[in-house]
């Protein structure tokens, strides 16, 4: 019988090597970046992800030299002794640690069967070239290389089983370049198995936090290799994905802040008048960060306000309750005239993890006349989204520290 989750023979790097081949997830840079991270580091994970880096500048990345490139790169790797594959299944125990924050999660393979039939959670769209882009991926690789990060109800049981297993010597420990430290533990006791696999199994739901298209395609892969397998029992490798689960109280998310270039036709006094409609709109002498929810901090003209939204205009349904729908609904559309913020080039988003001054430098500069500082949207609001069986807005949230591609991966046998 199919479980929630189970473990696999990983595929990873050898210890000495580690370093080397962890990598940023493959869509956190673009390729002239990747170019110039993988420069001089041939085992880098990035020559697998990221394969157009190894083929002439201003080669489609969706060409299919490009995926035929990234499976002969994998395949250079084990080949080469570089990426070795545990001979029994096994859970892993994944560690990241930045600056004070702390969060340990299992490193499992999960149903795709779940997935689809909704008790793995989803608050997010997804882009059709972005799955076309992934389901390819997985199809030359054999190998789903790139972890979903999932979440799930804090359990005291998972979190004594992880800290018992992290008692042991790691299998990695390894610091990035980005300061983040990555350790990796291997659990290959079948007591100590069984025994995860039971509590997880015995879970009502799994969330998805980061890895919406690596989830989809996974299902897409999935389908369509059942489909070609007469002999499909549901116990196959392709039954399940590579995922990196979280309990919900150590998962971080940072605010997603918005700039925006224009006032729509309008002055700063005039704005301002209509913002102090359905806002107080405070002068503060500093960046305003958010304290709390239903606050937020706007910097316009080199000044900064703390905006709080008067209480009767929060709802209780679990989108339009969530702050950056309150700040969509209430101003960005409504006075600003951004309906979409998907497909509206007049608005971008800067990722908490830049700070608030990047805000201000984007502003500054001329190039956009209005930021948005946003309060962290909070696990619990993403996960009541999610068993709503409703969609987050665009942006919502921004997951720091984020898992290297490379350490574990999952060949579909």
């Amino acid at each position: 019988m199919p479980t929630l989750i189970k473990p696999l023979r990983g595929l990873r790097p050898v210890p000495e090597r580690a370093a080397d081949v962890a990598a940023p997830p493959y869509d956190v840079l673009n390729t002239a970046e990747a170019r110039q991270r993988a420069a001089g580091r041939p085992h880098s994970f990035l020559h697998i992800s990221k394969p157009e880096i190894d083929l002439p500048e201003g080669t489609d990345p969706y060409a299919d030299e490009v995926y035929a490139k990234g499976a002969e790169n994998l395949h250079r790797l084990v080949d080469d002794g570089v990426l070795i594959r545990d001979a029994e299944p096994c859970y892993y125990v994944y560690r990241l640690k930045m600056g004070e924050h702390l969060q340990t999660g299992l490193v499992c393979a999960a149903s795709v069967a779940d997935y689809d039939t909704n008790r793995i959670r989803k608050h997010e769209y997804t882009r059709p070239q972005k799955e076309n882009d992934r389901v390819r991926q997985i199809t030359a690789l054999n190998a789903q290389t790139g972890p979903v990060m999932a979440t799930y109800r804090s359990l005291g049981t998972v979190r004594d089983a992880l800290e018992i297993a992290s008692k042991r010597e790691p299998l990695y420990d390894i610091t990035a370049d980005d300061g983040i430290v990555h350790q990796l533990w291997r659990i290959d006791d079948t007591l100590e198995i069984a025994a995860l696999t039971e509590i997880f199994d015995a879970m009502q739901a799994l969330y998805i936090a980061d890895g919406h298209h690596r989830s989809a395609s996974a299902s897409r892969v999935a389908a369509a290799r059942k489909a070609d397998n007469p002999q499909h029992t549901g116990e196959e490798d392709y039954n399940y994905f590579l995922c990196v689960a979280f309990p919900h109280d150590e998962t971080q998310i940072l605010d997603y802040n918005r700039v925006v270039k224009d006032l729509n036709g309008m002055h700063r006094d005039e704005l301002l008048e209509r913002i102090r409609d359905s806002f107080s709109a405070t002068p503060v002498n500093a960046p305003a960060k958010p304290q709390r929810a239903a606050q937020f901090g706007m910097y316009l003209d080199k000044q900064w306000y703390r905006l709080d939204i008067n209480e009767d205009l929060i709802p209780a349904d679990p989108v339009a309750s969530l702050d950056v729908s309150l700040l969509q609904d209430n101003l960005i559309a409504p006075l600003l005239g951004i309906t979409d913020q998907r497909t509206d080039d007049r608005i971008d988003f800067v990722g908490g993890i830049r700070g608030l001054t990047e805000l201000e430098r984007r502003v500054d500069s001329g190039e956009m006349a209005i930021a948005f500082a946003h309060f962290p949207t909070s696990m619990e609001a993403l996960m009541n989204v999610a068993d709503a069986n409703k969609v987050m807005p665009p942006k919502s949230t921004w997951f720091e520290p984020k898992l290297a591609d490379g350490l574990v991966s999952h060949v579909l046998d």
